[in-house]
């Protein structure tokens, strides 16, 4: 089974000023992430609020998204939904548009070992030929004893994991040693994700940022944890700023800082205050955000 690696932005969704995606402003973003050398795209996870859009939409999505990438790196969708059928109908679109791979959270509703098999082995059957990542959002979830339960599903090629416990996400990346990946998923903690050997990162703040973490990365591989670890502690202070001022929101106003106006977020995330984007730009630039971007 396809293995994955490196630097992938959780995809921002754009959407115009009456709330329908934006295509012409995907492409610029999936362009400008290109020319920032990313390695990959994971497409209507959380950050592409992929659970807030319609079938139909997560479709365009994808389709604009593997269009404009011209296979130079690979497409994962994310196609969990609460209602099977959907998420299977969006997996096997994906399929059918040329995406790489299908991703899908463990949803809330599934709190059972027995119908969490079920609803992955469903998604998994519907399409054989490609890679199957779990996605698992932290929490008090037992991360490893959830992927020993699935990983003999034949496609289920790894997890997505966003949680800050290395421990078991090192556990995770031992479970399997060929034909396994194991993307880390909380930025605050892509270094330390390095280090225990993450097969890549994906993340929110990527879409910003790339090139600070494939640096992080690096420097994981030279053995300059020093270096790795400055850029992780700067790479957070703009985090933080992000998340006082409203994630979601916060993060279309930075990229808007950047040239690219992915217009606001839908509930639940909320739109930023237009009173507030000289005070959340001025913070930003106290904590050297546009370096970071540059890199």
């Amino acid at each position: 089974m396809r293995t994955f690696g490196g630097i992938w932005p959780a995809l921002v969704t754009p959407f115009t000023a009456e709330d329908e995606v934006d295509a012409p402003a995907l492409r610029r973003l999936v362009e400008h992430l290109i020319g920032k050398q990313v390695d990959g795209f994971y497409v209507c996870g959380s950050t592409g609020q992929g659970l807030a859009m319609t079938v139909a939409e997560r479709k365009q999505v994808l389709e604009v998204v593997v269009e404009q990438v011209r296979g130079r790196v690979p497409v994962i969708a994310h196609v969990g939904a609460v209602a099977v059928r959907e998420a299977v109908a969006l997996a096997r679109h994906a399929e059918t548009a040329g995406a790489d791979g299908v991703s899908s959270v463990l949803l809330p509703q599934y709190s059972d070992a027995r119908s969490t098999r079920a609803y992955y082995a469903t998604l998994a059957g519907a399409v054989p030929s490609l890679p199957l990542l779990v996605y698992v959002f932290g929490g008090p979830l037992d991360a490893v004893a959830l992927m020993r339960n699935l990983m003999e599903i034949p496609n289920v090629a790894g997890v997505k994991y966003t949680g800050p416990n290395m421990y078991e996400l090192r556990h995770l990346i031992e479970l399997r040693t060929e034909g396994w990946t194991v993307f880390a998923g909380m930025d605050e903690q892509s270094l330390f994700g390095a280090m225990q050997g993450s097969s890549g990162h994906i993340g929110s703040t990527l879409n910003l940022m790339p090139g600070a973490y494939r640096e992080m990365r690096r420097c994981v591989l030279s053995g300059d944890l020093a270096r790795g670890h400055e850029l992780q502690m700067r790479v957070n202070h703009v985090t933080a700023v992000l998340i006082a001022a409203g994630f979601h929101g916060a993060l279309k106003e930075a990229l808007r800082i950047l040239g690219l106006d992915c217009g606001q977020p839908r509930l639940p995330g909320l739109p930023f205050p237009a009173d507030q984007a000289s005070q959340l730009r001025a913070r930003l630039a106290t904590v050297g955000f546009q370096a970071l971007a540059e890199l």
